[in-house]
This record gives C-alpha cells, structure tokens and sequence, in this order.
C-alpha cells in the first residue's frame, strides 16, 4: 500500500501474481486457451440454436425452457421468487418468440468477438451474464465452469486479447476513462506513448 500526495487517498497496489496474470502482456498467451474454448461453446451453442425453427421462427425451445423453470413441484426450480416472477412476466407476454432470436444470435457474437479476440472483455462480460441467467433458472450444466472463465476474462480484460486484435483496439479506442490513440488524435490531444506492462 501506498500513499499518494493528499493525506486520507490511499492507492492500494494489486499482489504481484494478479499484476502478471491480468495486465501483463508476457503472460497473455495464458488466456489464448481459455478465451478460445470458451468461444467454442458459444459459438456451437448459438450456431445450433441460429439452424433450429424452434429458436429462430417460434421460439418454441425457449418457452418450453422457461415454462420448466417455472415449476415448482416438489420444489421450485427457480430459488429467487422476484426472478420467477420476471421469467412469468415473460411468458405472460409470449416473449419467447423474439428473446429466443437475442439469445441466439447473442451466443454467436460472443463467440465471434472471442474468438478474434475483439473487446475480449466485454464479450466475456455478456457471457457471464448470460450464463447467470440460466444458472438464476436453474439450469446448472456447463454454466458454472462457464460463468467462472468469463469472471477470468473480464478480470483478464487488459491482455485476454492481446494475441487478437485488442492488441489494436484496445490502443486505438482506449477506455470510456482514457481515449485511445484515435480518439485522442481527432480531437488535437497530444499522443504519448503507450505504456505497456510487460
């Protein structure tokens, strides 16, 4: 720990461990494996749901999904009363028909994004919340080992897609806190150069 100039700020410095797994460029091919089989689920899932007319033209699968989760003989299925009564208001107004295209079109852009390695984080970030939706209806399956690795990811956000084009955009665009290289060069803002944590 740290203190800065002022007498009540502290900077709290990360573990030397999470400094070199998540913001080291040198260890970024650690995530290569990850960042792609999570991608391959995604993307065999969607891609699954985007062939099936029960995704893509009535919805049909999810209904049934979402009629299941509703159960609650011998005991509920989902454990949280406010989420059943979201996932009620849903069939109630037939969602089923146009949410069942969200999910599987969202799957295959996560996978997609994953997979080249393009705002690794926030792809990852749709995927966890995704994978807590299902599990918040009790759909257990692969979601948990899922939900964890994009937890990784998105903690990894900086270098996850350093061997993708991050490498480019994440320089280029920059962060809603930091405008990148492009941004900062439209608006006459002088460049310096990138620090870059090896």
């Amino acid at each position: 720990m740290s203190k800065t100039s002022t007498q009540s700020d502290w900077n709290i410095t990360d573990p030397p461990i999470a400094s070199l797994l998540f913001s080291a460029t040198r260890l970024a091919w650690i995530w290569i494996p990850v960042r792609l089989y999570v991608a391959y689920v995604w993307l065999t899932s969607g891609w699954g749901k985007l062939n099936n007319p029960a995704w893509m033209q009535t919805g049909d699968a999810l209904k049934g999904f979402w009629l299941n989760a509703l159960k609650i003989d011998p005991r509920p299925v989902i454990y949280f009363d406010w989420y059943r009564q979201f996932i009620q208001f849903l069939v109630d107004n037939q969602a089923w028909v146009w949410f069942a295209k969200i999910i599987a079109v969202g799957e295959v852009l996560i996978g997609i994004a994953l997979v080249l390695g393009a705002f690794t984080g926030i792809a990852a970030f749709f995927g966890a919340f995704m994978n807590w939706n299902f599990m918040m209806a009790g759909t257990a399956s692969s979601n948990p080992l899922l939900f964890t690795l994009t937890i990784l990811l998105i903690l990894a956000w900086k270098v996850a897609g350093y061997y993708g084009l991050d490498r480019f955009l994440l320089p280029g665009v920059g962060t809603p806190w930091r405008p990148g290289l492009i941004l900062r060069s439209k608006s006459g803002e002088r460049i310096p150069e990138p620090a870059v944590s090896t």
